[in-house]
């Protein structure tokens, strides 16, 4: 699992000119660039500018996968901007590969007119000392009932709680938001295998081919990075060999903090052809 330190490296943009970035990638281990990452990068760039804004909605296509190889480049065209909104589109490429294209929409906070929001599930945060997955000075998992989505033998429910939280993450709202956007791309695809027997990410890149097609992603509420937060997945459709899901994120007091939907890609893996495409 990813230290902090990786992690903010990655989310320091180096301004190549107007508007146009160079980041570096986070060490994975992967064969490809975590798309979390890219999410996160995106909210990083189209951020620069706009102190007095936060973002409020998070639009991402994955067109194809990116190298760990190299940095990515990111790309802000501005679409409009306003006392109370403002939108880019944010381009990542490598060379001339466009990776992923995202379309954000930033905000400036309001008092409330009306107000309600769904209800946190019943399940508790992992105190000190309980076991998580990930490192002490980086980010942190538990799964809620030990629900494990990599055995293809483990069959349930399309539903998956985690806890997720980064240890030691700067207290900062716009790397708060971007590291939440990190942690919302890894686990609705594994929901979605859940009530399929002898289907599990284990096989993920083996015999089965995934990934992630387009992500939304809508903050309601400040959540503080460092601290636990539960991601609420269902996946309420699988066929013709997509996948598609949504979830909740709910702060440790059972405040909803964000909300998102991906759309992903399930099928057997075609071993004629190499490398990861979509």
């Amino acid at each position: 699992m990813l230290s902090i330190d990786s992690l903010v490296r990655a989310l320091t943009l180096e301004s190549v000119g107007p508007d146009r970035y160079c980041g570096e990638n986070a060490e994975s281990g992967h064969a490809v660039v975590f798309g979390g990452q890219l999410l996160a990068q995106s909210i990083e760039a189209a951020m620069q500018g706009h102190d007095d804004k936060s973002v409020k909605t998070l639009h991402t296509v994955f067109a194809r996968a990116a190298s760990p190889e190299r940095p990515v480049d990111i790309t802000v065209e501005p679409v409009q901007a306003g006392r109370t909104f403002a939108s880019s589109t944010v381009t990542i490429s490598q060379g001339d590969r466009v990776c992923t294209r995202a379309l954000v929409l930033l905000h400036a906070d309001e008092s409330d007119f009306i107000r309600h929001a769904d209800l946190a599930p019943a399940a508790k945060p992992p105190l000190e000392g309980d076991a998580v997955d990930g490192r002490p000075d980086g980010w942190q998992l538990q799964v809620v009932d030990g629900v494990d989505v990599s055995d293809p033998d483990a069959v349930g429910p399309p539903d998956l709680d985690v806890w997720t939280r980064f240890v030691g993450a700067p207290e900062d709202r716009t790397i708060d938001q971007a590291l939440l956007a990190f942690a919302t791309d890894g686990f609705l695809i594994g929901t979605a295998m859940r009530p399929h027997a002898g289907v599990g990410q284990a096989q993920a890149h083996v015999s089965v081919s995934t990934g992630v097609i387009s992500h939304t992603l809508t903050f309601h509420e400040p959540a503080a990075a460092s601290e636990w937060m539960l991601m609420s997945h269902h996946s309420s459709y699988t066929g013709h060999g997509r996948c598609y899901g949504r979830a909740d994120v709910f702060r440790a007091d059972g405040v909803l903090a964000a909300s998102f939907v991906q759309d992903g890609m399930i099928r057997p893996l075609d071993t004629s052809r190499s490398g990861p495409t979509l």
